[in-house]
């Protein structure tokens, strides 16, 4: 038999990957080590937070299953920076653990086309630089059309603990040992990756009463744009904060050399958004505490995470850490810290679509790309797997731009740019963040979504139905104004808002940094969903900065639609700068738009480029 698609791996990248597949009526296939780890959440028990949170919002848009089985699994969820401006707003959960990988084994059981089949793969099938299929480590060999890599931490990894090195994936699991050395031999640049994760404590051995508590939002939310809510409002399971002190950092300074990092025993790159403690301690030495919390990981089992205190110190020097910290004095672990190693491949060697620049029909996703967290996995998996699906059906290839959503700017990103170390989604990484919201994730792509397929008609129609309401309400906010009576000027002085001295159309009145559209309803009722309100509201009081967004990625997307031919010899153009002809030579990039993004290439050689792709077009 020979399947249209193998995916390998099934973390977070791999299941949206094979879920995509399945429901495009493709014959696929899941191969992962271990099926019991399927969807494993092996570090934080939480999903989303600032860009993070927006990502989810967008695979769902897009048809993926991440905030669907989110939305199953919640334990606690909030709206983080609601002080701040909507750019930067973004959903944060804590996730139960078991349920999550419950859930979304089961949505891949009901999947018709989905085979899963436990195995560890070590080499590609490969003939004239084309994917053929994949050979397991017990000799047999299963073929496809097109392969989609997504093997997460488990190329050559390594378990770190002190001067302790083990060959190691998480939870003891093997590591994939030949497959990263193979590729290699085939030009594919390895790059070695450090992360880590923090001790787990027990629940009744740990002192809340000496934490702040950290509570969910009195509000419902959901990832999915099917809003339901599977959790109850008022039975959130709480976090807890709590802070090292100058015990725990004396701790630390005096068995530096026992850290596999500061021992001289890490050779992978660690990750800059997400330190250490050891690595905490001495890069902000004048810091007298730094922040922990304490996150439910399960309701199955009692384990806390210790979020904030990642760690490769040995075990003795890890109970003496934990045990200086206010709460935790009698805390029992039951999991300790520990580094991973692991071997990624150079993202640089990849094409927008995530298709290997090497072999054809080769998709590379998630960790393996250097990329950090599990929602960076996951939307990768979900455009390698829309990709894969679009080139067997000879297809145009999904490519987000960077004013379409942050999946766009994590992959231009990764396939321009390039990683040093774990790549962490940022907000500040969006230069259109202002455009690329928590609130229209589903406006902006699911029409997409829906026209690939991937997004059934009632989901569609409800956010045609949103879209439209939001257009009547704007049009209502125009046409409705305000007439400067007694009883509406005694109002705005009471706001201290500039008084009426002529009518004024409420959308204009919106616009006042003062005044909400809740004020505007006490003195006008306005008859829509708090839903609408709220991305009316956004719209309004934002008009001038999304007008200049939009014109502003307008002149991106021109760039972008002035394609460089695939032939072209950057040897050959006159006047380049030598880093210059280096960079484009390497990246190959697919329009003038991610050329200018390309570090090292500046305005000078965009303007050679452009003026040499227009002399080759007339010859």
């Amino acid at each position: 038999m020979i399947y249209d698609i193998i995916i390998v791996g099934g973390g977070h990248a791999g299941c949206e990957a094979a879920l995509i597949s399945a429901r495009k009526k493709k014959k696929t296939l899941l191969v992962t080590s271990n099926i019991k780890n399927i969807a494993d959440m092996p570090c934080n028990p939480s999903l989303g937070g600032p860009a993070k949170g927006i990502v989810i919002r967008e695979i769902d848009a897009l048809g993926g299953e991440m905030g669907k089985n989110a939305d199953k699994s919640m334990l606690q969820i909030k709206m983080l920076n609601t002080k701040k401006g909507p750019a930067v707003q973004a959903l944060r959960a804590q996730i139960d653990k078991i349920e999550y990988a419950k859930n979304m084994i089961n949505t891949l059981k009901k999947e018709k086309n989905l085979q899963i089949e436990e195995g560890m793969v070590e080499d590609l099938i490969i003939h004239n630089e084309k994917v053929e299929g994949i050979i397991l480590s017990n000799g047999k060999t299963i073929k496809s059309k097109i392969v989609i890599l997504t093997t997460g931490t488990y190329l050559k990894s390594q378990i770190l603990i002190g001067d302790n090195r083990i060959d190691s994936g998480p939870h003891n699991e093997k590591p994939v040992l030949y497959l990263s050395d193979n590729l290699k031999k085939r030009g594919f640049e390895v790059k070695r990756l450090k992360t880590g994760t923090p001790p787990r404590i027990k629940k009744e051995s740990i002192d809340f009463s000496k934490m702040f508590i950290q509570e969910g939002d009195k509000k419902y939310y959901s990832y999915s744009f099917d809003n339901k809510y599977y959790y109850c409002i008022d039975n959130q399971q709480s976090c807890y904060l709590t802070y090292t002190n100058k015990i725990t950092h004396d701790i630390i300074k005096d068995n530096l050399s026992k850290s596999s990092m500061y021992g001289g025993h890490v050779e992978g790159v660690g990750p800059r958004y997400c330190p250490s403690i050891e690595d905490k301690v001495v890069r902000f030495e004048e810091r007298e505490r730094h922040q922990l919390f304490l996150e439910p990981e399960s309701l199955h089992y009692d384990d806390f995470y210790l979020q904030g205190l990642s760690t490769s110190m040995p075990h003795n020097i890890q109970e003496k850490l934990v045990k200086s910290v206010s709460g935790l004095e009698n805390a029992q672990i039951t999991k300790y810290a520990y580094a991973i190693e692991y071997d990624a491949f150079d993202s640089l060697q990849l094409q927008r679509t995530l298709e290997s620049k090497l072999i054809k029909n080769l998709y590379l996703a998630g960790q393996i790309n250097g990329t950090s967290g599990y929602e960076e996995a996951a939307c990768q998996g979900l455009i390698a797997g829309i990709n894969a699906v679009l080139n067997l059906e000879n297809k145009e290839p999904l490519i987000l731009n960077r004013n379409q959503a942050y999946i766009g700017v994590l992959i231009d990103d990764l396939v321009t740019k390039g990683i040093i170390d774990p790549y962490r989604l940022l907000t500040s990484r969006a230069e259109y963040r202002l455009l690329l919201r928590n609130d229209n994730a589903d406006l902006r792509l699911m029409e997409i979504g829906f026209n690939l397929g991937l997004v059934p008609k009632i989901k569609y129609d409800h956010m045609k139905n949103r879209e439209k309401q939001i257009k009547e309400l704007e049009v209502y906010l125009k046409e409705k104004r305000l007439n400067p009576t007694k009883k509406v000027n005694n109002f705005l002085q009471n706001l201290n808002s500039a008084l009426l001295k002529d009518s004024i159309a409420l959308y204009e009145l919106l616009k006042r940094p003062e005044i909400t559209i809740k004020v505007i309803e006490i003195i006008e009722p306005i008859n829509f969903s708090d839903n609408i309100k709220e991305q009316v509201e956004i719209n309004i009081k934002y008009e001038g900065y999304i007008t200049k967004a939009l014109k502003e990625a307008d002149k991106l997307n021109n760039l972008e639609r002035t394609l460089i031919p695939e032939s072209i010899d950057y040897n050959k153009i006159n006047n380049l700068a030598s880093e210059a002809r280096q960079k484009l030579s390497l990246v190959k990039p697919t329009s003038i738009g991610q050329a200018l993004r390309i570090s090292g290439v500046n305005p000078a050689d965009i303007s050679i480029l452009m003026v040499y792709i227009k002399k080759i077009k007339h010859e």
